[in-house]
């Protein structure tokens, strides 16, 4: 009887043991793996919320052309708004540059050395995501993603060509640039652009060399981009007007704007919704301030692209709407 109990304890520790292998430790954490012979890497955040056991949603947020992981995780101050509203974010690491600085993103058409050499970075993502569930768990009906610039057209591209893992999509300052649209599946779509970047051009076409480069990206007129996700998702071309922000009288950004346009209900509950700005430049909205002006124009905090795209993204999880 003695041995019976002390077998049966055993078999409980073991499995406590694995579930507490499976359950993601709160705080930060960096992995790596090996993809098609060329190593790679992702920072990860984990929030208070995880300690209570139960699968979080994950947000993956893709750095700009030139920057990389940690400058993203920095810039874009995700990591408060996941310890607020509860999800896991990662911030994987694109390839190229120099000692782990200049990378870019394959996202069709651009970025740099990535598209160049055309990385298989939708690949890539697909294995990290198989690699970080056998690391920790996550809720893998939800898996949102995101990015600045280059991120933000590679965002694009997994939502494009990887549909069947990507709940929802919302990119900032980046049209996409696929030579071909055929996605598999509707997607919920947001987008944040301003008409006032001067690097990702609102209206499209050859944007300004990268500095101490010679380097020039096309880029897609934004509109074409949200018409193109308007068709796909079969939503009715009646576009809605639900809400107009300004910046803050006395501000730094108290000229900005930021109107949203709304495209639904359209196929399988999904949505497609705009953030249109004025004023701002090649920026996260609500991310660090005054940061690179000369480069990338004025920030602005007339919107919070973090609290925006979560309020969007928690409505959808992989082939449902959520309540």
């Amino acid at each position: 009887m003695i041995r019976f109990w002390s077998v049966g304890l055993l078999y409980i520790l073991a499995a406590a043991a694995v579930m507490a292998a499976d359950s993601p430790v709160p705080g930060d954490h960096e992995f790596a793996l090996t993809v098609g012979a060329i190593k790679r890497s992702y920072l990860v955040h984990v929030p208070p919320q995880a300690a209570a056991g139960k699968a979080l949603p994950l947000i993956l947020n893709l750095h700009g052309g030139g920057g990389n992981a940690a400058n993203q995780k920095s810039y874009s101050r995700m990591d408060e708004s996941a310890d607020r509203d509860g999800y896991i974010a990662v911030y994987p690491n694109g390839t190229g540059g120099i000692g782990g600085r200049l990378l870019t993103w394959n996202a069709g058409t651009c970025c740099g050395a990535a598209a160049a050499n055309q990385v298989d970075d939708v690949g890539f993502v697909v294995a990290m995501l198989d690699d970080l569930a056998q690391r920790m768990q996550y809720d893998r009906a939800r898996v949102y993603a995101t990015g600045l610039s280059n991120g933000s057209m590679m965002a694009y591209r997994l939502a494009a060509e990887a549909p069947e893992i990507i709940a929802a999509v919302a990119g900032v300052a980046g049209a996409m640039t696929l030579p071909r649209f055929a996605p598999k599946l509707p997607v919920p779509v947001m987008h944040i652009h301003s008409v006032d970047d001067r690097r990702a051009l609102y209206d499209g076409g050859l944007g300004p060399a990268f500095p101490l480069t010679n380097t020039r990206v096309f880029h897609q007129p934004v509109d074409s981009m949200i018409e193109k996700w308007v068709a796909h998702n079969g939503c009715p071309a009646q576009v809605q007007v639900t809400g107009t922000v300004s910046g803050k009288p006395g501000s730094a950004d108290a000229a900005h704007t930021a109107t949203r346009y709304q495209y639904g209900p359209c196929r399988a509950g999904t949505e497609v919704v705009f953030w249109k700005l004025t004023g701002a430049g090649h920026v996260w909205p609500g991310g660090r301030q005054n940061y690179l002006p000369l480069l990338l124009g004025s920030g602005t905090t007339v919107i919070d692209a973090n609290a925006e795209m979560w309020r969007f993204f928690s409505r959808f999880r992989r082939g449902t709407k959520s309540p």
